[in-house]
């Protein structure tokens, strides 16, 4: 089975939204390996003088137990259109290290460096190969019910309330005004707004 990740915002010495990494991580190590004894990340995670100032990502590789942690540079992706694709098969419910699957959707329409892939399932529209998806109408956002994964900002706004869940066909993108790409690196607040003219067939 592949090894699972955590990736955790650091910013200026703070670590970003620990207990939802917790969460997630310890419930995966339940559902997948049976391992009931607790991580807690927040007496784990010990941040390198080096990396106490700017804006970093904390990389954790796990299984039963954590077996690497990585501090790395983070360099946001800039994004010029997105694409859809679509895969009935794909299953990204855990946050697996083997992501070959998402290199493979992108060679399948020919996915450039300045683009993503919005991955349609079963007609649904679910989530990009990086991030979570949502999308507003003008008056509220949006999240797809039906993520591959479901991330911890996303997991966030939804308790926040800040967001709301719902179904989303691929033929209903056009009814929304713009969309945010959201993950533990990209808060909801400091991500910019896309245009939903931004999104086009794959």
């Amino acid at each position: 089975m592949s090894l699972l990740l955590e990736t955790i915002k650091l910013h200026n010495g703070k670590l970003f939204n620990l207990s939802f990494h917790n969460e997630r991580m310890n419930r995966a190590r339940i559902e997948l390996f049976g391992e009931t004894s607790i991580i807690d990340l927040e007496k784990i995670l010990q941040v390198p003088i080096e990396k106490k100032a700017g804006l970093f990502k904390c990389r954790v590789t796990y299984n039963r137990e954590i077996s690497k942690i990585e501090w790395l540079e983070y360099v946001p992706q800039k994004i010029a259109r997105v694409k859809t694709v679509e895969c009935d098969e794909i299953d990204y419910s855990y946050k697996y290290a083997d992501r070959k699957i998402f290199g493979l959707l992108k060679k399948k329409i020919d996915c450039r460096d300045n683009e993503e892939i919005l991955i349609i399932k079963n007609g649904v529209v679910t989530d990009t190969s990086f991030s979570n998806v949502v999308f507003f109408d003008g008056k509220n956002w949006f999240t797809p019910s039906v993520p591959l994964l479901k991330g911890t900002q996303r997991e966030k706004l939804l308790r926040d309330k800040l967001i709301v869940e719902g179904e989303i066909k691929a033929e209903q993108l056009k009814k929304f005004v713009s969309f945010k790409l959201i993950n533990a690196m990209l808060e909801f607040d400091s991500t910019p707004s896309l245009q939903i003219q931004l999104i086009i067939r794959g």
